[in-house]
């Protein structure tokens, strides 16, 4: 049945004997459960009144003159869902991809752009151009500024170099994106010392950013895992500004368990003061590209072109060999690496690939990797630390959405069914919060992420009955279900569960909240 109906006629009614005019609103939602982005309580049958994109009344049901009504009875209403790490800036950059349809399946209305170092100067001007789904947030990238700055080059910059790669940051920062990205454990991010990182971090910080940071060592790569949370406190510390750790984990059978001191260490700064927080997506199995998980950086120094030629030298490759044996033991094995992205290796995992064309499984990772590098998935986290890191009040939810992982298509359900419905360890208002409020607050969104009068109406209306995961690893494009409308800038881009307006998504710049 169809809820949503377009009043044709103005509704007049007669006061004291004069007849008098309603108040105007283009939507109107009655009815559902009202969760509005915090920790409060929901609320039943309050109505929502909504003029252009912002929410004007909440509230008891009253009489006005409305466009559209949405009956959100046995609903929920929430904020929609801001998703603060994809990868999603070449979809919407491209008109086939750019309504950003995985995310809108999913109730979120915004997501961020440009992390793990990725953000291209430039990018927010290209974007502001394009017509978007979503509403898009963009970091500026350390990679993409050292690549700029220094191509792939092993080294510190000297101050003329640091002093453009500065400028970068400015610019990016001026143009309003949210903050400083990095992508310590990539090329050539991993090649950056602290001191420059520091550096960018504090031209960011004079324009009130965030520092977001896929940190050096997840695992037990070089610093450690413990190491890499120190190292993004003090860059925090001595660049003065927020830290947000990305995709927080830990990595493979070396580090479980270190997600207890990985939570001491970031309460004990939060309580000196420190603002310091994370996301975390529901899965336990992790995604990059197969070069990333095995092969050493040192090997990609100078770009794609010498790395290639570097490993097909075979006396180059059989000296990292033990490094590469320790790297595939640090992942789980063989059999623990599925190859997510398109390419005519993926769904299978290496250890069976390894046997098809009777190779060594490292031999069959260096073939893998000239043909084209795809991405994986690698099933090596715990439950434990997955649920230790999910309770703490200072964790949102992210996707970290890559193509061929379900992350892109599922994390949001996927959340709410199995933390909430099947484990609680959550409540339905932890989820909500953590998807939509904190992560406004977090990031300066002064605007978004509550269901409050004054606020950009970016609202998600969802069965929690029928809001389901459908992506899986072997089908991970399946979109998910349950969401019934979703609104952005107060325009509707799901109507009765299907797409409406392609098109309803701006680009936010970074705001100024005190």
């Amino acid at each position: 049945m169809i809820r949503l109906f377009i009043l044709i006629l103005s509704v007049l009614v007669v006061a004291c004997g004069n007849r008098q005019e309603l108040p105007t609103v283009d939507v109107l939602i009655t009815g559902g459960k009202l969760f509005d982005g915090s920790l409060n309580v929901p609320v039943q049958n309050q109505t929502i009144e909504i003029v252009g994109n912002t929410i004007t009344y909440i509230g008891q049901p009253r009489q006005v003159s409305a466009t559209t009504v949405i009956d959100a009875k046995g609903l929920v209403v929430s904020p929609g869902f801001i998703d603060p790490h994809t990868h999603t800036t070449n979809d919407l950059l491209t008109e086939s991809t750019a309504a950003n349809t995985p995310y809108l399946f999913q109730g979120v209305s915004t997501v961020f752009t440009g992390n793990d170092g990725g953000g291209e100067p430039n990018l927010i001007p290209q974007l502001t151009q394009r017509s978007i789904g979503t509403n898009v947030g963009v970091f500026i990238g350390h990679g993409k500024v050292r690549k700029q700055v220094l191509g792939g080059d092993n080294r510190p910059p000297t101050a003329t170099e640091l002093t453009a790669m500065q400028e970068l940051v400015k610019q990016a920062m001026k143009e309003g994106a949210l903050g400083l990205s990095t992508g310590l454990f990539y090329f050539p991010g991993s090649y950056a010392q602290i001191d420059e990182v520091i550096a960018l971090a504090k031209m960011a910080a004079n324009f009130g950013g965030v520092y977001e940071s896929h940190i050096r060592d997840e695992s037990n790569y070089s610093i450690g895992l413990i190491g890499a949370i120190k190292e993004a406190l003090e860059i925090g510390t001595k660049a003065d500004i927020p830290v947000h750790i990305a995709h927080i984990k830990a990595l493979g059978p070396a580090v479980h368990g270190q997600s207890k001191g990985v939570v001491d260490l970031i309460n004990e700064a939060r309580n000196q003061g420190q603002m310091v927080t994370a996301d975390q997506y529901p899965w336990l199995a992790s995604g990059t590209r197969l070069s990333n998980a095995l092969i050493p950086r040192r090997l990609m120094v100078g770009g794609t072109d010498k790395f290639h030629k570097r490993l097909r030298d075979a006396d180059l490759v059989a000296e990292v060999r033990s490094e590469m044996v320790a790297n595939l033991k640090r992942r789980g094995g063989a059999g623990a690496l599925l190859i997510t992205g398109q390419s005519s290796y993926q769904g299978k995992t290496l250890e069976q690939l390894a046997n098809v064309h009777q190779l060594d499984p490292l031999a069959m990772a260096v073939k893998i990797v000239l043909d084209g590098d795809p991405s994986i998935a690698s099933f090596m986290m715990n439950q434990e630390d997955v649920n230790r890191l999910m309770t703490q009040d200072w964790v949102v939810t992210s996707s970290d959405g890559t193509n061929g992982h379900p992350r892109k298509f599922a994390s949001y359900p996927k959340k709410f069914q199995t933390y909430v419905v099947d484990k609680k360890l959550l409540t339905a208002e932890e989820f909500i919060h953590r998807s939509s409020g904190l992560t406004a607050d977090i990031f300066g969104l002064c605007d978004r992420g509550y269901i409050k009068v004054g606020k950009r109406a970016d609202i998600a209306i969802w069965n929690p009955d029928e809001y389901q995961p459908k992506a899986d690893f072997t089908n991970p494009r399946k979109r998910a279900v349950g969401v019934q409308y979703l609104l952005i800038n107060g325009q509707l881009a799901i109507t009765d569960g299907q797409l409406a307006n392609p098109t309803a998504g701006a680009v936010l710049n970074r705001q100024d909240c005190r």
